[in-house]
């Protein structure tokens, strides 16, 4: 119970990674904010899901590529937890598509939604994490390292994102925050299922990556949610301004990149 009486918010967390993030830090003790953009159903079905486990939440609709949103978000968390200790940056969201078929209102909402609504939600969190210890851990993506067709603008974004991560760590640190950062491999989420252009190509997607994964299976979002728990605890307190590959071995293997779209 690593995280008893921690305040934890984690944005996307209504499905994939950031449920699974979210379930994770719940079963260690932490109350959680959910954080989704549209589906309220599906925010709630989760916080039942945490107090099944034992632990409290609550949903908060905000839209991370809208300031407003943000800001009024953690003022939510201020007025109603009282603070917060961790924080996991985890939405996402772009077209995929070639970058030379990129429209300006996908290449700003992409870059909203990762870099301004990340910066602008750190902003409001750190009032909140100052004499508590807090960490910061950002969710970015094998595209950031590794060039998959119509990945371009997603994977500039969050690479930009992991040298945010950083920089953060460098300005944060003397503050008591700690930031860190996660590179998933290929994981098993509906979302992937969907942009590997359904079932029957995520499934050659799997074909054709596994005899290059050392680990030999493809990722979880359980695998990602573990090295979340471990990176909020006291025993990563020592690992500042990183960006760990949790992705089986797959990026150390010469695999050719698949389209994804």
């Amino acid at each position: 119970m690593r995280f008893t009486d921690k305040i934890a918010l984690i944005t996307g967390s209504s499905r994939g990674i950031g449920r699974a993030i979210a379930l994770r830090l719940a079963a260690e003790g932490a109350r959680i904010v959910i954080n989704y953009r549209r589906n309220a159903e599906q925010a709630e079905a989760v916080v039942t899901e945490i107090q099944q486990l034992g632990s409290s939440a609550i949903a908060t609709q905000a839209d991370m590529s809208n300031g407003d949103d943000v800001r009024a978000m953690f003022q939510q968390v201020k007025e109603q937890c009282g603070g917060l200790d961790i924080f996991v940056a985890n939405a996402a969201a772009t077209s995929f598509r070639p970058l030379l078929r990129q429209g300006e209102h996908n290449i700003t909402r992409t870059f909203d939604l990762t870099i301004k609504g990340f910066l602008v939600a750190v902003q409001a969190a750190v009032p909140l994490m100052q004499e508590r210890k807090g960490k910061i851990v950002t969710i970015s993506g094998i595209d950031s390292l590794r060039a998959l067709s119509g990945h371009g603008l997603l994977g500039s974004a969050k690479a930009a994102l992991e040298n945010l991560t950083m920089y953060l760590a460098h300005e944060l640190g003397p503050l008591g925050i700690a930031v860190n950062g996660i590179n998933p491999g290929l994981i098993e989420t509906d979302s992937s299922k969907m942009y590997s252009g359904g079932e029957e190509g995520y499934a050659q997607y799997v074909r054709d990556v596994l005899p290059q994964t050392p680990a030999g299976r493809v990722g979880r979002p359980e695998d990602v949610a573990a090295v979340t728990a471990f990176l909020c605890s006291e025993d990563a307190d020592f690992i500042r301004g990183q960006t760990l590959l949790v992705d089986g071995g797959l990026l150390s293997s010469s695999v050719a990149s698949r389209p994804h779209a």
